[in-house]
């Protein structure tokens, strides 16, 4: 909770992942509330009432996946939301002429993308769902200290700079700092 408040306002991307990441973390857990206090909420050093909040946050989410049937697989509806939304700004960021540079990241990362989706089993065409599902597999990779490949490290920095990117506008959006 403490740690998605922060990524939240600071960098909506990183935001994404890291929920992604707890769900996969309450997964691995069995969504089992004495697995997630003793591996989840314990590893923060904060007073009993902060700790309480964390242990209902981890269990908020725990509950929202189960209504939601994602307890084997998928993403819970905010998230996906939240990045449908990013998906509107980016097409609106390709729409008009307010950032010149944005286009020119999704062109070079629009390739690594089109390869993602051809060996993804998903058949969507959210160019923006595709670039946090590669994003994401790199995370997991690193998480298994597996071996990725220069190329394939290469081709991430086009995704991840193109997110990185979509991610600093949409808070400057946000706050009001940044118009279409």
């Amino acid at each position: 909770m403490l740690i998605a408040k922060e990524k939240r306002k600071k960098n909506i991307a990183e935001y994404i992942l890291y929920l992604w990441q707890v769900e996969d973390l309450l997964r691995a857990l069995k969504f089992d509330p004495e697995q997630i206090d003793q591996n989840l909420v314990a590893r923060f050093e904060v007073d009993k009432d902060t700790r309480k909040e964390i242990a209902d946050w981890y269990q908020n989410l725990a509950l929202m996946m189960e209504k939601e049937r994602i307890t084997q697989q998928g993403h819970l509806q905010f998230v996906l939301n939240l990045i449908d939304d990013l998906y509107q700004f980016h097409l609106q960021l390709l729409g008009t002429r307010k950032d010149p540079q944005y286009p020119a990241l999704f062109q070079l990362a629009k390739p690594v993308i089109e390869e993602f989706k051809t060996k993804s089993a998903t058949q969507e065409d959210n160019d923006i769902r595709f670039a946090f599902q590669a994003l994401y597999s790199i995370v997991l990779l690193r998480l298994q200290k597996k071996e990725i490949s220069t190329s394939t490290q290469t081709a991430m920095e086009h995704i991840s700079k193109l997110i990185a990117h979509l991610s600093a506008r949409y808070l400057q959006f946000e706050q009001g700092k940044f118009e279409l």
